[in-house]
């Protein structure tokens, strides 16, 4: 079963970075929609950033747009979210989602990861 794995989140000061990073063992993430999400307690999962078309068609929320990157790396199977110039209203558990399907960046992506906590505080 497809089962995204997330890791890099962690404790960064306000201005900080961080790499987030996704990957799904036996599954050629190339040939699936990838997006990354994230919620905070008492608020809906919010589409960051997201890989909507197989030829690599980007979307990325307002909020983030010129600060995080969402990128392929075909030859290591994974998808990474860099995260530049983070705010602590950037804080929330970060999701990796995988679909067989291209699609917007919305909470409808059929396979989900556990997640990664990113905390902006100085």
């Amino acid at each position: 079963q497809l089962k995204p794995v997330e890791s890099g989140g962690g404790l960064v000061q306000p201005g900080g970075s961080l790499r987030l990073s996704c990957t799904a063992s036996g599954y050629i993430l190339d040939y699936y929609a990838v997006g990354w999400f994230r919620q905070v307690p008492g608020k809906e999962r919010e589409g960051v950033a997201c890989i909507i078309s197989r030829q690599g068609d980007t979307y990325y929320t307002g909020s983030v747009k010129g600060r995080f990157t969402i990128a392929r790396d075909s030859a290591k199977n994974m998808v990474y979210l860099q995260m530049n110039s983070l705010k602590p209203e950037d804080t929330a558990v970060y999701y990796c989602a995988v679909d067989p399907v291209f699609r917007l960046c919305v909470d409808a992506y059929d396979h989900w990861g556990q997640g990664t906590p990113v905390t902006v505080s100085s």
